[in-house]
């Protein structure tokens, strides 16, 4: 009896090995030429583009299903997404350099039917090299001006640093703000030399706004890597009668202290 349960179990094993190879027979199967790049050094802002060969080197039809990329810089595209056994095809990469600086590496993921890699990682390298230029640095980027009287306009100052090799030029931008540096109104850019900071100072007419306030200053610069930026002011506008019954309510916090 145990003999011939024995030889039943080697005989379902031989079935199994059977169709699993003569399935792995009838099967698509994707075969890259090569499946990493490194451009080298390039220049920042450079658009890099190139194109991985494949071939469906299996025995049935290779379906290409979802290509990802690890960041919205860079694309990828298939010239075809059904190939015959022995059909070749390409993936075009396109990847913006703009923003980046140093060694950066980008990867790109294949999904196919292919039953022994069904998700193909291929990956694109390059030394970004940044020419010197200027470089924005804010000390902060918003601020709360507290509790402010009906009428009475916002006043903030916002600290601009030049951490580059090239002359920092910045552009201020609201609907109704003036701007000043050393208690003259800005008509023009604000220059800032390599390694130094300035002040801007921002006021912004309230009228007749009461209740919260936000407010967001846009900052235009020659820095390629942040050409623009914004600035945050925040605050509460109270009318006089709201003033007089706050301090009717905590004057005693206030003389206590």
């Amino acid at each position: 009896m145990k003999r011939k349960l024995g030889v039943i179990v080697f005989f379902v094993s031989c079935l199994f090995i059977f169709f699993g190879n003569l399935k792995a027979l009838d099967s698509s199967n994707i075969k890259f030429n090569q499946q990493k790049i490194d451009f080298g050094k390039v220049k920042q802002g450079d658009m890099l583009t190139h194109s991985f060969k494949f071939e469906n080197t299996g025995n049935s039809l290779l379906i290409i299903g979802q290509i990802k990329t690890s960041c919205g810089c860079t694309a990828a595209l298939a010239s075809k997404k059904r190939l015959e056994p022995g059909e070749n095809g390409s993936l075009k990469i396109t990847f913006n350099t703009r923003g980046y600086r140093g060694n950066v590496s980008k990867y790109i993921y294949v999904y196919s039917n292919d039953p022994e890699e069904p998700r193909t990682m291929l990956t694109i390298t390059a030394n970004v090299e940044v020419p010197p230029g200027p470089e924005i640095r804010i000390e902060k980027t918003s601020t709360d001006v507290g509790l402010l009287l009906k009428g009475e306009d916002i006043r903030s100052e916002i600290t601009l640093i030049n951490t580059g090799e090239r002359e920092l030029e910045v552009e201020f931008s609201h609907r109704n703000a003036k701007f000043f540096h050393q208690g003259k109104e800005l008509k023009k850019l604000l220059k800032i030399a390599p390694g130094k900071q300035k002040k801007a100072e921002v006021n912004i007419g309230t009228s007749d706004k009461y209740g919260p306030v936000r407010e967001y200053i846009l900052l235009k610069t020659n820095d390629p890597l942040k050409p623009n930026l914004s600035f945050h002011i925040q605050g509460y506008i109270v009318t006089k009668e709201q003033l007089r019954k706050l301090f009717e309510k905590y004057k005693h916090l206030i003389r206590n202290s």
